[in-house]
């Protein structure tokens, strides 16, 4: 019999790894479905696991968060900090109450619950689109317009009885979805008491959706009467609620947030639709910030705000009354925010009391404290060890007992009291209070501190040399107009940058810094009308980091499939590169072995694809590095890894960043290294500061006069 021929597999996009949570489940937290049976907003969950796939998040951690303290979630590139937000924003953690407001804004894309249904129109406006995001105010107001409807309505006598019952049928629909879940969560007897009350919520259920359909015969005329006093009741409570959230505020409180977040007054009132990518985020966020929550979770929220958007930000967030979990490469926006810290290293959860700052110098000061009570106990331990084999063999020579006995004692002290001589809070040791449970000794063993692993992140020094010394780039009297445009967006721009030279540039989003950029690389500027001159230097490589850089890879890597890092390079270095040379390049930026040669460009993470649009521009080292916005997705030690080779860059450097640590590091010549801390810095290595408004560059006093014209015009709003 001939076999079947097999159909093939049709291919499809490989789907999300799940996402698997599990804790510590008390009864409590089990049954807090009321908001009146939890009284503290306050998290303390313990034994958290985390994974997704095959791949471990967290192992066994203790999750502790204060209700209104807050906190910056920090760790290197892909440890899971954003899935551990996705965790308890969209509460995969069982014991989080289901009472709690948690909202949740991610680097792409805001997860609201109940936000499905509100789709948006075409005519409606940003201002709409964000006092709509509170889900409970607008479905107040329309259970109030539904009341107030009926009521008005004198031609059907039956509008309010029917009213009431679509509202309490909407009601009981939704308390049966919770005493599902509550069913679900209960066991034993208390489980068969929660199934038999949700069977009878469901006849219930059932009878209220018959008597929907009850007409006038069925009712009669009492039982009419008394439904629209009950309608009547039940408006004056929800206006009572609606008057209690300020809910006829919320025009000026949206536009307030907005106008805070850089939007101009017309925009407000002009079409979502409008808006370009970068904006509707910074919409995404206003939206998270209009509502009522009392744990905010964010994800990047300075991705594509400008200085004076940031520092608006920075100072909604400190006055913000709520618990707050932020994730943000900006070191001093995590700084100024952040009461404490959540550090994801090695698979667990580390609590800090403090900024970023004070915590690398605390974690030093702990390693050379441990490392030297170590040293200490080894000396001890080899004295100790020294005296016992002394007092064994004088015991053998004199036969005197008392040394065996006095040996053993010691022995007994090395194997058993070697360890901590003090407990975590710096008090005389306890063994029934700091070392519970079974241990084989009586002291908890002395830990030095680890270091996560050196970021590998290494640039060539220098550029190969030019033939005739001489400006890079040069712009004189520079003006540009776009095609169609009726404004210059630059005008009568003067400056030049030399070899070895370090340039900043600093203004608001669309102030037209990328249009300058693209002026400086031949080729590559828009269409439209100049003025002025550009001159350039004849045999200078420059090399662009764009900000679409990565989103440019992401693309590439959704079209071709089987593209790789490695792939990439050698197709940009157009056959002047072996396979060897750039494996090295991948390697010295930290993409080395199978995730440069086999792992899917699309799977490659942000700070991946900016270390692969790195080497794209440095196979032959430019003469001038042209940076903008290159810190995005980059985490902070990766950071602090591009500043240290950026100082030692022989080459000229240009940034465009609206993150002042790397700005005042790299243009400035800060020193962003500690007194104890090993590495070369270039004291000499430093530039200007310029700023573009109004199309006009000129220099400033540095990043700090660049913040107080933002905080003064932050005041005049």
């Amino acid at each position: 019999m001939p076999r079947d021929k097999k159909q093939p597999k049709s291919k499809s996009a490989p789907s999300e790894p799940p996402l698997v949570v599990t804790a510590q489940q008390s009864r409590f937290h089990a049954d807090a479905t009321d908001p009146s049976e939890v009284a503290s907003k306050d998290l303390d969950i313990r034994g958290l696991h985390i994974t997704i796939g095959r791949r471990e998040i967290l192992t066994d951690a203790e999750l502790k968060l204060q209700y209104g303290v807050h906190y910056a979630v920090v760790g290197r590139n892909g440890v899971g900090k954003s899935t551990l937000l996705k965790a308890v924003g969209e509460k995969h953690i069982p014991c989080i109450p289901t009472n709690l407001r948690i909202l949740l804004l991610g680097q792409t894309i805001t997860t609201e619950k109940g936000d499905e249904d509100l789709n948006v129109a075409e005519t409606e406006t940003v201002l709409q689109h964000v006092v709509r995001s509170d889900t409970y105010r607008e479905k107040v107001l329309k259970e109030v317009d539904l009341l107030s409807t009926a009521l008005e309505n004198s031609s059907d006598s039956l509008a309010a009885a029917k009213a009431v019952r679509k509202l309490k049928y909407q009601w009981r629909t939704r308390e049966l979805e919770e005493a599902k879940k509550v069913a679900a969560r209960r066991s034993g007897s208390r489980g068969l008491k929660a199934r038999k009350e949700l069977r009878e919520m469901e006849e219930e259920l059932r009878l209220d959706e018959l008597s929907l359909e009850d007409d006038e015969g069925k009712l009669g005329g009492e039982m009419i009467a008394e439904e629209t006093q009950e309608a009547v009741r039940m408006l004056h409570d929800l206006e009572a609620s609606l008057e209690a959230m300020n809910a006829s505020s919320a025009d000026s409180r949206a536009r307030t947030l907005l106008l805070g977040l850089g939007f101009s007054a017309p925009t407000i009132d002009s079409p979502l639709s409008s808006l370009s990518g970068g904006w509707k985020n910074r919409c995404n966020l206003a939206r998270i910030l209009f509502q009522p929550s009392d744990y905010l979770l964010l994800d990047e929220p300075t991705n594509f705000l400008d200085l004076s958007a940031m520092l608006w930000l920075q100072e909604y967030l400190q006055n913000l009354p709520t618990t707050i979990l932020v994730i943000t490469h900006d070191r001093e926006f995590a700084d100024a925010v952040a009461d404490e810290l959540l550090v994801l290293r090695d698979n667990g959860l580390e609590r800090f009391h403090g900024n970023l700052s004070s915590y690398d110098k605390a974690r030093r000061d702990q390693q050379l404290r441990m490392s030297r009570m170590k040293d200490a106990q080894e000396r001890q331990k080899a004295h100790m060890t020294q005296t016992i084999q002394g007092n064994i063999r004088a015991a053998k020579s004199s036969g005197d007992d008392k040394k065996l006995k006095q040996a053993a004692s010691r022995q007994r002290k090395l194997d058993e009291r070697m360890g901590l001589e003090v407990s975590a809070k710096g008090t005389r040791f306890k063994l029934n209070r700091d070392l519970g449970g079974y241990h084989l000794n009586r002291r908890d063993e002395i830990e030095v501190p680890t270091d996560d692993p050196a970021i590998k992140l290494s640039l060539p020094k220098s550029p190969p040399p030019l033939r005739f010394p001489g400006v890079l780039v040069a712009f004189e009297r520079f003006g540009f107009r776009y095609k169609g445009g009726k404004n210059r967006v630059l005008d009568d721009i003067n400056f030049a940058i030399h070899p070895g030279a370090r340039m900043g540039i600093l203004g608001l989003n669309g102030a037209g810094k990328s249009t300058l950029l693209s002026h400086i690389i031949e080729g590559s500027e828009p269409a439209g009308t100049k003025t002025g001159t550009i001159t350039r230097h004849p045999k200078a490589r420059v090399g662009y980091f764009s900000q679409s850089a990565v989103e440019d890879l992401q693309h590439l890597g959704d079209c071709e499939k089987t593209a790789t890092a490695l792939s990439v390079l050698m197709n940009s270095a157009e056959g002047n590169l072996s396979e060897q040379e750039a494996r090295g390049l991948l390697g010295s930026l930290g993409l080395q072995g199978r995730i440069a040669a086999d792992v899917p460009l699309s799977l490659l993470s942000g700070g991946q694809k900016v270390r692969l649009a790195l080497a794209q521009l440095i196979w032959t080292p430019p003469h001038l590095l042209v940076l903008d916005e290159v810190t995005t997705h980059l985490d902070s030690d990766t950071i602090m890894a591009l500043v240290k080779e950026l100082n030692m860059y022989e080459g000229a450097v240009l940034v465009v960043t609206h993150d002042r640590f790397f700005m005042r590091a790299v243009v400035e010549g800060e020193n962003p290294c500690s007194e104890e801390e090993e590495g070369e810095w270039n004291e000499e290595v430093k530039g200007d500061v310029w700023m573009l408004e109004k199309g006009r560059l000129r220099v400033i006093a540095g990043v700090g006069a660049w913040e107080k014209r933002a905080v003064k015009k932050m005041g005049r709003r």
